[in-house]
């Protein structure tokens, strides 16, 4: 095993140089350099290599599922929570599509880029696309930008590019804007983004700059040739700023979608456009219109009766063209699609917006644009209902609101800083935190909006619904972007200190949701992968895993999860305590819930057998929350019951599992490994101390320091120098535990669970060192930035990328804020 090269002081995505304009804290790479150290590959182990071949799955959707081996290029995505997201990598590329709600399309389409025209005395000296990537098709343009050029630097939900062209002593700052920010249900749904150009002139002669914004319709798959596709200018005013620009009309999965790029018009600034070329042949038509004059051939400016009867004649026939390309696509599609497709005919479409600036010398000057998308209306893939995107209820469901939206980002986007600056600001200002910390706590909340996130209000029978959730609509986000199961509450679990401290409406909304589908039950046979057994998909009274599969039709059909029959699952009803199906787990009346010797909780890899640390663990906390709960419902039998019964929980918890240094794994001596470390064996505590209600009595504080030093020694340092964060299981010499896969596995969301369990004891070190090896090995050893796997081994291996439970580092925060308020105290 390659041994993680250096320690939290030496993280080398941490910002070593001051770049004004851009914050010192955040994930920062030079594009040339070769940020991942070691070659990672993806796995799927069999037990969950099962998940992707459960009923309802086309063949297509699961090659695409089962296809991790993605290039490393992830950075930033751009859109608000809900909406679908764009992913955009760190060189510039727009390279990950999740348009279709829950699915996701790899792409790097060549035809997104932006384009950079410098001209001096009335000529271009220069013209490059700002990346330094090449593909196959537009080999007209010039391409391969010096990647030694050009940093880039992100801090969800913005980043930066910095490019230099020395040569022309001119600095070229992009800044990328999303409206993601805490306590808000409004801005922060909105599919859109703002990229802020700033150009500054460090030469002794003014440079004539230009900055061109391309983009193609579709997401970068076959299903963008079947045509129907039409593009058309627009011009909007809406909140008193001025946008012209380009609209690309589609339908996605026979969903009406539209496209809208824009500059934003203002004094100083020239913006043109070119209203369709195509992505697939030279590009020279739209390379050449650019390079000849700077600017793009087709008028800018509203278009009113007094302009020019040649500019009045050209639009007239612009429109009569995409009338008869309409009319001829009606007509001959249908019998010719395929054939067209068979030669490899283009039926693609791409844009330009072209932003023209002079800059004179020692000065700077912004250029801004606007990416929005507008799907207002979605069906999952059975089409049991239609959903209204949360958006919709400000840009209405009609889908001819780009030009609205493209006006609305290029004037909100300083107040989306500003608001964004006041949540992170204290956070990056406190020298109290570590450096790498800052970056890693804002940068994996990416998955709030890119975890195939939906946020919705059904077209039909809204009133049915809570009143809570009819106002914040309903939410759901992805176990995993491979893991496509929506609101997976085990691992939720975890996860849910992000919303519970950002956005709570959104944590109530999942909680309504959860509870209405724990009194529901649904019948149809399932033929359970793992056990080989038949059994119902949802047994009423029991929490459900998840609430569906965007392939199917979430909410109303539950549980897409069917590896084991989960509701036996013995953690999902103590997440949601709920008790009383729990009680039955009792199999030998000692007030502990046994565990049934199957993969019967969330490491659905790892047998459990009888009382265990982490299951029975749980079990206290339940039970300590339910005498709290009745006390409050003066409910006085009730609490006598959960009482006594957490009386003798307690009592026998200790017995059979303390070990005099930590609890056992679990309390069966025939299974070869009851006496292993288990990372997880203290999340009870973990939940009951974070919940308000810490209890000595249950937990003894001695022996939670004791098993904390215990697996700090054995899970953390003893493997990677201290840099891997924890394994899943050791045994006690400090071995990997290998009765599972599992237990030699990573999890980066225990792994910040566990820190955050340190921190609420006050062993910060430990914590802090904990949390950094699972970001540093994500983030900085494996080449995983913004797709954050679920697991990973020693042997570079990793599993599940774009991973729900991750968010857990901000139970760090919680921890930090809650049990250290003084290192808040600046």
């Amino acid at each position: 095993m390659a041994q993680p090269p250096h320690g939290p002081d030496q993280s080398i995505t941490t910002p070593r140089e001051k770049i004004p304009g851009v914050p010192d804290y955040g994930w920062r790479v030079n594009e040339v350099r070769t940020v991942y150290k070691t070659k990672a590959e993806s796995n799927s182990f069999p037990d969950r290599a099962e998940l992707q071949i459960h009923e309802g799955m086309d063949s297509q959707q699961e090659t695409r599922q089962k296809d991790v081996h993605r290039p490393h290029v992830s950075g930033c995505p751009i859109g608000g929570i809900g909406c679908g997201t764009i992913g955009r990598g760190f060189n510039g590329e727009f390279c990950r599509f999740q348009i279709v709600p829950g699915i996701y399309d790899y792409n790097i389409v060549q035809a997104n880029q932006f384009v950079l025209c410098i001209r001096k005395n009335g000529k271009t000296v220069y013209q490059k696309v700002l990346t330094g990537k090449k593909g196959k098709k537009l080999k007209s343009w010039q391409w391969g930008f010096p990647q030694e050029q050009a940093t880039y630097h992100a801090l969800y939900p913005r980043a930066w590019t910095v490019y230099n062209i020395p040569e022309h002593n001119l600095k070229l700052t992009c800044r990328q804007v999303s409206p993601i920010f805490p306590h808000d249900y409004k801005d922060t749904s909105f599919p859109m983004a703002a990229f802020i150009w700033t150009a500054e002139n460090n030469g002794s002669e003014p440079l004539d700059i230009s900055i061109m914004f391309t983009f193609k319709n579709g997401r970068g798959v076959k299903e963008d040739l079947t045509g129907g596709t039409w593009n058309e200018p627009f011009e909007s005013e809406e909140d008193g700023q001025a946008v012209s620009g380009v609209l690309i009309h589609q339908k996605i999965r026979e969903m009406k979608c539209t496209y809208g790029i824009a500059g934003a018009v203002k004094d100083g600034v020239d913006v043109t456009h070119k209203v369709q070329f195509d992505p697939k042949g030279t590009g020279a038509d739209v390379w050449d219109d650019l390079c000849s004059t700077g600017r793009l051939s087709s008028p800018s400016g509203k278009y009113k009766d007094d302009m020019s009867n040649f500019a009045i004649l050209s639009i007239f026939l612009q429109a009569l063209l995409n009338l008869l390309g309409i009319a001829v696509n009606l007509i001959t599609l249908p019998f010719s699609q395929g054939k067209e497709a068979e030669k490899g005919k283009s039926l693609e479409t791409a844009a330009a917006v072209c932003i023209q600036t002079t800059v004179p010398p020692a000065e700077k000057k912004d250029m801004e644009f606007a990416l929005t998308w507008d799907m207002p209306v979605i069906h999952f893939k059975s089409k049991g209902k239609q959903y209204a995107r949360r958006y919709a209820r400000w840009f209405g469901t009609a889908g001819d609101s780009c030009p609205k939206m493209c006006s609305y980002a290029l004037h909100n986007y300083p107040v989306w800083e500003r608001k964004i600056e006041e949540w992170q600001n204290p956070i990056l200002e406190n020298k109290n935190l570590p450096a790498w910390y800052k970056s890693a706590l804002f940068n994996e909340l990416y998955y709030v909006s890119d975890g195939g996130t939906i946020w919705l209000d059904p077209l039909e029978d809204k009133d049915k619904e809570a009143p809570l959730v009819q106002e914040y609509s309903k939410f759901a986000y992805l176990e995993g972007q491979e893991y496509r199961m929506y609101n997976t509450y085990d691992v939720h679990h975890n996860a849910s200190f992000a919303l519970a401290m950002l956005w709570p409406k959104l944590q109530l909304s999942i909680q309504y949701d959860i509870a209405k589908a724990v009194t529901t039950e649904d019948s149809s046979p399932v033929l359970f992968c793992m056990e080989g057994v038949r059994g119902i998909s949802k047994f009423k009274n029991a929490v459900p895993h998840d609430i569906g599969d965007p392939e199917d039709d979430p909410w109303l059909k539950l549980n897409a999860y069917i590896i084991h029959p989960t509701n036996e699952w013995r953690d999902l009803n103590l997440k949601f305590v709920v008790v009383e199906h729990a009680l039955k787990w009792d199999t030998d009346d000692d007030g502990i819930i046994d565990n049934g010797g199957f993969a019967d909780q969330t490491f659905d890899a790892w047998k459990m057998t009888g009382a265990s640390a982490y299951c029975g663990g749980m079990w206290l906390a339940v039970l300590r929350i339910m005498v709290e709960i009745t006390k409050h419902l003066n409910e006085s039998d009730e609490t006598k019951r959960f009482s006594d019964i957490l009386e003798k929980a307690t009592a026998n918890y200790e017995k059979k599992l303390w070990n005099g240094q930590y609890y056992d794994f679990d309390s069966n001596p025939n299974n070869g490994h009851h006496d292993s470390v288990m990372s997880s064996q203290l999340d009870g505590h973990w939940f009951l101390k974070a919940s308000g209600l810490e209890d000595n009595s249950i937990f003894p504080k001695d022996h939670v320091i004791s098993a904390l030093k215990r697996i700090y020694k054995n899970n953390v340092m003893g493997f990677g120098n201290g840099n891997m964060g924890a394994i899943n299981g050791t045994r006690p010499n400090g071995d990997k535990d290998i009765s599972s896969v599992q237990s030699e596995e990573f999890w980066v969301g225990v792994s910040y669970g566990l820190a955050a369990t340190m921190i609420q004891e006050g062993m910060l070190e430990e914590g802090f060192q904990t949390a950094w090896g699972a970001y540093h090995t994500c983030w900085e050893w494996y080449g995983l930035h913004f797709q954050t796997p679920e697991a990973y081994m020693t042997d570079n291996i990793y599993r599940s990328l774009g991973y729900m439970r991750p968010l857990s580092i901000w139970s760090l925060q919680y921890a930090l804020e809650k049990f250290h308020p003084h290192l808040f105290k600046q």
